[in-house]
């Protein structure tokens, strides 16, 4: 609960992100698209998918720095103007490398936001209500997930590929630029006052030996390539097997609505199987059905395998913050945040370049196996991962206190009052 007992303010960053997630869900295929219109391979698209993640890959460990001793709220409209001109830019774009350069600073856009967002949640939410606070914050997500490639692939076909990939980027950039209607005063005074006098800044190596944080980095990065993996080539598995674009438009959705199940029974699947339990299960079955997608199964099947696959990725994201905001240092926790983001996207640029050269060599779906055998890695980093007190924030990895610890002992309290 935020300081105060006022809930409204996750709602509106709920819509917010959704608006920003369904631009960047929308724009990631029509990308895809527009780059084999111009003329790209496997192997470019893949490039152009990784830059995407290159940018933030510098900028994430800086901006949860300069988060974690000042206010979350300026980061959310930063990111939403980098997330709606990347889109339309995109668009407007007429050759593969100025394509992959606003690729990039949509993802820096969309870093922004979510190093603000996420930030927010941490920092108004009492210890006992992240792990809930965190799964409807990544229902906005999901929610995008779920609409965004539905609208792309409405737009997206027919003789002029290049031309419909265009109009659906443009549509995109428009459609981020209205979270700014859900983030009018978002941040609670209190919570934002908290974080104005600097504290002593731990060193990102104190940050990283944190027991667990380096776990939730991890799983992190498994289920979020899974994601991205499947969103930026699932059109090429289409392209290849005849599948129009309107059709993986929504087998994507399909696998987002499911996400957003999950996320709506995160909170007793919890009471029911604990942490590391639910963890290492669904890290462990995405991995089996991440391979099989790589089968030639007929799409009715491909549906029920993205179905399924959609609810095991939903579990990794919110607890994996969780994860990594209980274990860190009370004065470090948006750059705890901020380097879970940063394995993100090395994870983006890595596996999607790792993909496009699989998949010139092996074939378009052989990085469905390559995902199948990460996650299979992340069920036993899961299995592995210590258990995290809900109900106490963890100290500094160096042993000491912050200035601003006792003031957030006493927000803590507050909330819980």
């Amino acid at each position: 609960m935020a300081p105060g007992g006022n809930r409204g303010w996750l709602l509106r960053l709920v819509i917010a992100f959704g608006f920003a997630q369904g631009a960047v869900s929308m724009a990631r295929p029509a990308v895809s698209y527009r780059a084999l219109a111009l003329g790209a391979d496997e192997r470019a698209v893949g490039v152009i998918a990784g830059v995407y993640a290159l940018l933030p890959l510098f900028a994430a460990v800086p901006l949860g720095r300069r988060t974690d001793h000042g206010r979350c709220a300026p980061l959310l409209p930063v990111g939403v103007v980098l997330i709606a001109g990347g889109c339309a830019l995109s668009g407007a774009a007429g050759s593969l490398w100025t394509m992959a350069l606003w690729s990039g600073v949509m993802g820096l856009g969309h870093l922004c936001f979510v190093i603000g967002a996420q930030s927010l949640v941490a920092r108004q939410s009492a210890p006992h209500e992240q792990d809930r606070n965190f799964g409807h914050f990544t229902i906005g997500a999901s929610l995008g997930q779920l609409v965004g490639p539905i609208a792309a692939g409405a737009l997206i076909g027919g003789p002029d590929m290049a031309g419909s990939s265009a109009l659906a980027l443009v549509v995109a950039g428009a459609g981020a630029a209205v979270a700014f209607t859900s983030l009018w005063r978002i941040e609670h005074p209190r919570a934002a006052g908290s974080r104005r006098e600097p504290g002593p800044r731990v060193p990102v190596g104190g940050i990283l030996r944190a027991r667990g944080v380096p776990a939730g980095i991890l799983i992190s990065l498994s289920v979020l390539s899974a994601t991205d993996i499947l969103t930026a080539y699932l059109p090429v598995v289409g392209e290849h097997r005849g599948i129009s674009p309107a059709v993986i438009g929504v087998l994507l959705s399909l696998r987002a609505a499911a996400t957003i199940a999950c996320r709506l029974v995160l909170t007793p699947l919890l009471r029911l199987l604990g942490r590391t339990a639910l963890l290492t299960a669904t890290c462990l079955l995405a991995a089996l059905l991440c391979a099989g997608v790589a089968l030639p199964v007929p799409v009715w099947a491909l549906g029920l395998m993205l179905v399924a696959l959609g609810f095991c990725l939903g579990v990794g994201q919110p607890l994996s913050m969780t994860t990594v905001v209980q274990a860190a240092p009370d004065e470090a926790r948006s750059t705890a945040l901020a380097l879970r983001l940063t394995g993100n996207r090395l994870g983006q640029v890595a596996a999607p370049a790792a993909a496009g050269l699989i998949a010139g060599v092996a074939g378009v779906a052989a990085p469905f196996v390559m995902l199948g055998a990460l996650l299979l890695c992340s069920s036993g980093i899961a299995l592995r991962a210590p258990a995290v007190d809900a109900a106490v924030p963890r100290r500094a990895a160096v042993g000491q206190d912050g200035p601003d610890a006792a003031g957030e002992r006493r927000s803590c309290r507050e909330a819980k009052g």
